[in-house]
């Protein structure tokens, strides 16, 4: 006990030396345990005294899907609460609409893909729910042991130990080669090899050639999804379309369950549905003491330090004029030219009974662009029908092109008469009945989206990408950012995927800040600067 007294002592008398020497450094204006906010670039310090924490900018953020809410929801858990989200729209998500339909969760937008992958972001955001959300059944499968090839199957013990081994290989993977991350520990591959190198010497002598075989095998299932170079994985490569880490993801209750989480983290009231932009003023803000006002179509005002505009990038070259004041650089108009913005409507049919369980064949189809092309309407676009899986009700039609805009203009019995006629002559059955119902998405007549997901048109190597998403005013110029670029066609290798909406959107908040730690707070607008300096002197 007395050593453990004057342990004690002598821990409070160089924590108080500790403490003085920080309150005499007139350099350190922080609490005395507090962060070092220089290091850590948030914006609240300590709430019981202003003198501090920084003060916070104002941000209006234009659009609730996937890329508004994450920089919303990443804003306030950095501090800054001082927010708005506009959304045109009663509902949020954007691009993400799943409606319920017979036995299915129909995704109108984006849409989800078979595997469940741990190391995937929109995944472990979705999977993170409390309390969890219940699953959508999956489909049938056997239970999952190995096989060797010539003796059959492999112990059950080392076969599960060595997945579950691999799995947390992967998921070490996944935080060391995100980007942005370090490279250091090589290519992807070579650290994977290391690892189960590693891991195999914690096996007995018997079971190390199984588990190697397993592991082994998984690692080269591995490079066939994410390409031939592993080590390209989740790295900005010029551009090139890529998986995020883990592959493609199937979310719970369909991709709108993605977006709770999200809400939650968002201050009460910051989103404010049915409210179109109708111009933003960012050179000449109508509010003094801020850089920029945004203007809705009802006529409110909501001025703003930093705004960030997440509209899609049909919306963005439709209004490009009218939308921004002044209007957009050249360097934005060149961008928005080399990527294109791809025409694509989903439809759903749901039939009274499930006549593909007696019908003979695949009813899958996927249709060659050269397959349609005689015919004199919207068919011509099909490009696959499909029957959803796990569904005993429903089958799904791609349309693309202009076609899928010609398609928004008919009555749904024309879509049924057209969709059962394809169905006849790819069948040979003349007796398949029409839909009961008919689900169908707009998405390219829509004034608030124009389209339905980006492409790199002129092959640009990334570089359109890095270009729409600069900040106005630009890097190379003296006045700090107040335009911010989010959503989907912003983000080299992950355009067209609600991942890339997800990063853009916390890449700009974390600009943001980054910027307000930079500032100590909201930059003062030119006109208030202008006036401060004219005050000091005057002073003088």
């Amino acid at each position: 006990m007395k050593i453990r007294r004057e342990l004690l002592s002598l821990i409070a008398r160089q924590w108080q030396s500790v403490r003085v020497r920080r309150m005499s450094d007139d350099s350190l204006a922080v609490t005395d345990c507090g962060p070092n906010m220089e290091e850590r670039h948030i914006c609240s310090v300590d709430p019981l005294d202003p003198q501090k924490c920084y003060p916070e900018p104002k941000v209006v953020i234009i659009g609730a899907g996937m890329a508004g809410l994450s920089a919303a929801a990443r804003l306030s858990q950095r501090g800054i609460n001082n927010l708005v989200v506009l959304e045109a729209y009663e509902r949020p998500g954007g691009r993400i609409h799943s409606c319920w339909l017979g036995d299915i969760v129909a995704e109108l937008g984006s849409h989800w893909k078979p595997d469940n992958a741990f190391t995937h972001p929109i995944y472990t955001m979705s999977a993170t729910e409390d309390p969890p959300r219940p699953g959508v059944p999956g489909s049938e499968h056997t239970r999952g042991l190995f096989n060797r090839i010539v003796t059959g199957k492999m112990p059950f013990p080392p076969t599960i130990s060595a997945y579950h081994k691999f799995r947390q290989i992967e998921q070490e993977a996944a935080q060391i080669y995100c980007l942005g991350g370090s490279k250091q520990a090589g290519s992807l591959i070579n650290f994977i090899s290391l690892r189960i190198q590693q891991e195999l010497h914690e096996y007995p002598d018997d079971q190390q050639h199984d588990a190697a075989r397993i592991m082994f095998g998984l690692s080269h299932m591995l490079s066939a999804r994410c390409g031939d170079d592993t080590a390209m994985l989740c790295a900005d490569h010029i551009g090139c379309f890529m998986n995020m880490p883990g592959g493609e993801v199937r979310v719970p209750l369909g991709l709108v369950g993605i977006l709770a989480p999200l809400l939650r983290q968002i201050p009460e009231g910051a989103i404010r549905y049915c409210k179109p932009v109708n111009c933003i003023y960012w050179g000449t803000s109508q509010k003094e003491g801020y850089r920029a006002t945004v203007c809705t179509t009802d006529g409110e005002e909501f001025p703003a330090d930093y705004v960030i505009v997440t509209v899609s990038l049909g919306v963005l070259f439709a209004n490009a004029v009218k939308m921004f004041c002044p209007a957009l650089p050249a360097s934005k108009m060149d961008a928005m030219r080399c990527l294109g913005f791809g025409y694509c409507n989903k439809i759903y049919l749901e039939y009274c009974r499930p006549f593909w369980f007696w019908h003979k064949g695949n009813l899958n189809f996927k249709f060659c662009c050269n397959e349609l092309c005689d015919r004199p309407d919207w068919t011509r676009g099909l490009t696959s029908i499909e029957v959803v899986p796990n569904s005993k009700h429903v089958m799904c039609a791609w349309v693309v092109g202009q076609e899928a805009m010609m398609m928004e203009g008919l009555c749904d019995k024309d879509i049924a008469e057209g969709l059962t006629e394809i169905l006849r002559i790819s069948t040979g059955n003349p007796c398949i009945p029409y839909p009961i119902t008919i689900l169908r998405s707009h998405w390219t007549s829509d004034p608030f989206f124009c389209g339905a997901y980006s492409y790199d048109y002129f092959g640009s190597e990334g570089q359109a990408q890095r270009a729409l998403a600069c900040p106005l005013p630009g890097p190379s110029d003296p006045i700090p950012p107040i335009l911010l670029f989010a959503g989907e066609a912003t983000v080299p290798g992950h355009y067209a995927t609600v991942s890339g909406a997800r990063l853009s959107g916390v890449r700009e908040a974390e600009r943001i800040v980054h910027l307000t730690a930079q500032y100590k707070g909201p930059p003062l607008p030119v006109a208030v600067k202008e006036k401060c300096k004219k005050e000091e002197k005057k002073a003088e």
